[in-house]
């Protein structure tokens, strides 16, 4: 796998930003995704496992705000759950309950910031 292929180089960032992971492909397994040029596969990209879904969300949110979530003020707080259910966040197993641990806050401030954010 040559690592300064034009693909490779462009689909790195994405790789990052999702978790996933670009692979030589003899190493490439059934859940793996081809990369092709021209006809051949120069690499595979593994889909990171669902379980970790959530701290990805959460660490792409708090590099966009600069901040963890328990460091942020209320505002930015809400600018986070705002950006954590365009992400889809909540649509996961027990997000809400993780997010406000993040955050230090309860779950009915969650529940009340996504009242306000789905109202508008």
């Amino acid at each position: 796998m040559n690592p300064d292929h034009p693909l490779l180089i462009a689909l790195a960032p994405v790789a990052e930003l999702v978790g996933g992971e670009i692979i030589a492909p003899e190493k490439m397994t059934n859940g793996d995704v081809a990369l092709e040029w021209e006809g051949e596969t120069i690499a595979g990209f593994r889909i990171p496992p669902m379980h970790s879904a959530l701290d990805r969300l959460v660490a792409a949110v708090e590099r966009e705000l600069g901040a963890n979530l328990s460091d942020l003020d209320r505002v930015e707080k809400q600018i986070a759950v705002r950006l954590l259910d365009e992400k889809g966040a909540f649509l996961l197993r027990k997000a809400i309950e993780d997010i406000a641990d993040a955050m230090g806050v309860s779950r009915i401030t969650i529940y009340n910031y996504l009242n306000t954010i789905r109202a508008s």
